[in-house]
């Protein structure tokens, strides 16, 4: 009867630890590596500052810009539409001169804020770090 013994096959089984091991550590590549999309637009509506007073600023010079982005840069009595190129000109050589001048920046309420911050960039990139925005 050994001749005629067959041997019984094993019932196929498919182990299930590896298979979850693997999957979780794709779920885990997939979150690590995956680029989440951050939420930076917000609808704002800045305050109105009620202890806003007028300041006396010796050795300075003003910024205003519309809401359409045109520049006015005044110094002094003299007071002139500027284009980016020119008020990056001026700003240039008043930093040339003294680094010591106060830039008060005047805008609109709904002036775009890429252009206030066009303007601060110019002034801080040519010595001038005294900054001052007015307000309403």
């Amino acid at each position: 009867m050994s001749g005629l013994y067959r041997k019984r096959r094993r019932r196929m089984e498919i182990n299930l630890v590896p298979l979850i091991d693997v999957l979780v550590m794709l779920v885990f590549t997939a979150f690590v590596t995956m680029q989440f999309k951050s939420v930076s637009t917000m609808n704002l509506t800045l305050p109105k500052v009620e202890t806003a007073g007028k300041s006396e600023l010796k050795d300075s010079i003003t910024i205003t810009i519309t809401k359409e982005g045109d520049f006015t840069f005044q110094s002094g009595a003299r007071s002139s539409k500027v284009t980016v190129e020119q008020l990056e000109k001026l700003v240039n050589e008043l930093g040339g001169i003294s680094k010591d001048v106060t830039v008060l920046i005047r805008s609109d309420e709904n002036t775009p804020l890429r252009h206030i911050t066009g303007a601060m960039d110019i002034c801080r990139k040519n010595g001038l770090n005294k900054i001052r925005l007015q307000s309403r």
